[in-house]
């Protein structure tokens, strides 16, 4: 790549630091144009999952066997009335989902989709993705609040209650992850799990895999914990007041946010865009499938659990809600991090790797 800019500076003579910043700025404009598609396309994949889970058909009007829905739903949110509350406080109203969008797509800067293509390679990736899932939550928070609405509010009180509740079990179930790698780095991550046997450290860290599984639907607020919204009790929460393109802003929040930690399941987790050995030695022609395509697998893998749980489970009890953050899913974790640091420290002594 540098040998590239240095023959495209020579011929131009533009500058190498303007090539760098135009790259930077492709792959910024590749990233967000994948996510959002997928964004939209996530609501159909959910919407046709759940249909036939309830025997059912879910979208078919618009576009063959509805796939151009997506479409559809965008442009009618898009020319929706917008309508503001007389109360509300209307720099924040307006403000909120704003900032809980760009919060979830900041988090895809550190996210590598495949081996060499990732926005900011930063050493401290993990703790990035851990800052901006705890910023997203503040457009949920202001948005309840700025509504003037009591139905808002208390979503918007639940959403604080949730996010400081489950954020803990959260970074912890990663712990092990990083002690096993050796690093916060997402991509050192994934190159750690090639070497381990079978190729993914879930079937090491299947304790913090769980965790980490339960407290990401509870940190993306999606049902079965999905008590910020809550129909039956509270209309819809903390985006009751919200309609139009704004209301939009709030869904396209949540389904970036459910992408991405559906990524950070893959990578932390199941290997990244890497395919396991014993399956590679089994099917050697698999060898030549990108990357990205393998990536792109395991993360619908992932993404329909979440439609999965969703037509399955009830929705919890707030109490119950609290109960399993504090008293179930910290323990665990904390178990999973000296279970691990213990196991490290007698392979250390033992010679193993």
């Amino acid at each position: 790549m540098s040998t590239l800019i240095a023959l495209e500076t020579a011929r131009f003579g533009i500058p190498q630091w303007l090539w760098t910043i135009g790259f930077i700025i492709v792959k910024i404009a590749v990233v967000l144009g994948g996510v959002m598609l997928h964004v939209a396309y996530a609501t159909y994949f959910e919407r046709k999952v759940i249909g036939r889970m309830q025997n059912r058909l879910g979208p078919m009007v618009v576009g063959p066997y509805g796939l151009l829905q997506p479409i559809a739903d965008g442009i009618k949110s898009f020319f929706k009335e917008d309508i503001i509350p007389t109360n509300a406080d209307k720099p924040i109203f307006f403000m909120a989902p704003v900032l809980g969008l760009m919060a979830a797509l900041s988090s895809l800067a550190v996210v590598p989709f495949f081996n060499g293509f990732v926005i900011a390679n930063i050493n401290i990736g993990l703790l990035f993705l851990f800052a901006m899932s705890s910023l997203a939550v503040y457009g949920v928070i202001l948005g309840g609040w700025a509504s003037n609405s009591k139905f808002s509010f208390l979503g918007s009180l639940r959403a604080s209650a949730q996010v400081i509740s489950y954020e803990v079990p959260l970074g912890l179930s990663l712990v092990g992850v990083m002690v096993m790698a050796g690093s916060l780095n997402i991509t050192d991550i994934v190159n750690a799990q090639s070497r381990y046997p079978g190729g993914m450290y879930i079937t090491a860290q299947w304790l913090g895999f769980f965790v980490f599984v339960v407290s990401a639907i509870a940190e993306t607020n999606r049902s079965p914990f999905d008590l910020p919204e809550a129909e039956q009790e509270l209309i819809a929460g903390f985006f009751t007041e919200y309609s139009g393109m704004r209301f939009a802003l709030f869904f396209m929040a949540e389904y970036t946010g459910m992408i991405i930690m559906s990524s950070i399941a893959v990578l932390c987790f199941l290997g990244g865009w890497t395919i396991p050995p014993f399956v590679l030695k089994m099917l050697p022609f698999l060898g030549v499938v990108p990357g990205i395509v393998w990536f792109i697998m395991k993360l619908y893998m992932c993404i329909f659990f979440y439609y999965w749980i969703r037509s399955t489970l009830p929705r919890y009890r707030y109490d119950q809600l609290m109960a399993i953050g504090w008293k179930v899913l910290i323990p665990l974790s904390l178990a999973n991090i000296v279970i691990t640091a213990v196991l490290k420290i007698l392979l250390h002594h033992t010679g193993t790797p």
